[in-house]
């Protein structure tokens, strides 16, 4: 199943906005978290639904039909996997036309042994994710009736690998990566009202890339990130390193030539750090941003199409976890929204262009399903891994 370029524009907005409330180094997935807003906004009623439908950025009557969309395109996209899950309590009356709109055999059961429930979750986030997250993010309480969740993994190796190297970042020694090949034009500089930016794309073996995104020193995370959500969108044109002129052409971008023996292609030698990244987010912290305002105010009668019981949204978090090596990129996210009760409590020589680039500060990245332009985790690098002498 195809997914509209709308879903994807609406799933790349929500990462742009997310950078954009973002601080220090970090991992997250709106990949992981847009679904679940989806399906809470079909299930909304009054305030609350329309703040949910403008945070997925979509009229609520067309949000679940998306996500089930996009969960089926990404099940299907090679190097990445995804699941959705739903667990309720057994007296909790679902409404038949929203647990319809979820994805087939995605409903379990809360049976009110909390430990026994806690670790079926833990269970489910950790085989979801081959292990990457080890438990669901949000913690049962008594209470606790409804829970719905994402998990999302992404794997892919590079086509040309990194080798390890001794990089500088921000005047001392890390483990670095660097490699040199042909692309001249995997890397391009775009210009902002704000700044410039100079994105390197590394490319993956089945479809999956990341891009590495610079910015002017005084740009800040999500100025840097929402640049690269819009250059995959076309909003922002990049241009491609074969056609930048010689010299200091963009952030840590030059380009130069050298003299051969021998006609060579243009070539680009890219720069980076080793870098792995965790971080568990509150998605309440930051109600306004997921459209939660009115549903996380603790009340119950917000989401009448999910169920008439007095449910009321309790928690909502996601872990996330990526890293960037020599042979290739992996992440992993787990995303949670839980549901308390609040009614009645029931029963238990040639100059060859050459152009180098070098990402020896703080910067930002996108992995990118390439056909779809669908971002799939996005983070900011402030402390990649220390320099060791076995890596050399």
């Amino acid at each position: 199943m195809a997914v509209t370029n709308a879903t994807i524009r609406a799933v790349n907005d929500l990462t742009a906005r997310w950078a954009g409330a973002s601080e220090g180094g970090t991992v997250f997935s709106a990949a992981g978290v847009w679904p679940l807003l989806a399906f809470l906004a079909d299930g909304a009623g009054g305030a609350a639904r329309g703040e949910l439908a403008e945070a997925v950025g979509m009229p609520a009557e067309e949000a679940a039909g998306a996500a089930r969309e996009l969960l089926a395109a990404t099940g299907g996209m090679r190097g990445l996997d995804s699941a959705l899950g739903l667990w309720t309590k057994r007296f909790v009356e679902l409404r038949e036309e929203w647990e319809a709109g979820l994805p087939a055999a995605a409903h379990g059961v809360l049976t009110g042994d909390l430990d026994a429930d806690q670790e079926a979750l833990d269970a489910w986030a950790a085989k979801r994710t081959g292990g990457a997250i080890g438990r669901m993010p949000v913690t049962l309480g008594p209470d606790s009736s409804l829970v719905l969740a994402t998990a999302l993994t992404l794997r892919t190796d590079w086509e040309v690998p990194f080798q390890g190297d001794l990089v500088p970042w921000c005047g001392q020694d890390r483990a670095g990566l660097s490699r040199t090949d042909s692309d001249l034009d995997g890397v391009a500089v775009a210009r902002t009202a704000v700044g410039a930016v100079t994105e390197a794309r590394v490319r993956g073996t089945d479809g999956v890339d990341v891009h590495l995104l610079l910015g002017d020193e005084e740009l800040t995370p999500g100025q840097v990130l929402g640049t690269g959500v819009d250059i995959l969108a076309g909003a922002v044109p990049a241009v491609p390193g074969s056609r930048l002129p010689l010299g200091a052409v963009g952030p840590g971008l030059r380009i130069g030539t050298v003299r051969t023996e021998r006609p060579e292609p243009p070539s680009l030698t890219l720069s980076t750090v080793e870098f792995t990244l965790a971080a568990d987010h509150d998605l309440l912290a930051h109600p306004g941003l997921f459209g939660l305002t009115t549903a996380s105010d603790r009340a119950p009668g917000h989401f009448p199409g999910i169920s008439p019981a007095p449910l009321a949204l309790a928690e909502g978090r996601q872990s996330a976890t990526a890293t960037f090596g020599a042979q290739g990129f992996r992440a992993a996210a787990v995303t949670a929204y839980v549901m308390d009760w609040m009614g009645w409590e029931p029963e238990p020589k040639h100059e060859s262009k050459r152009g180098c680039a070098d990402f020896d500060r703080p910067f930002g990245f996108l992995a990118v399903h390439r056909e779809t332009r669908l971002v799939l985790a996005a983070g900011w690098v402030t402390d990649p891994g220390p320099h060791r002498e076995d890596d050399l």
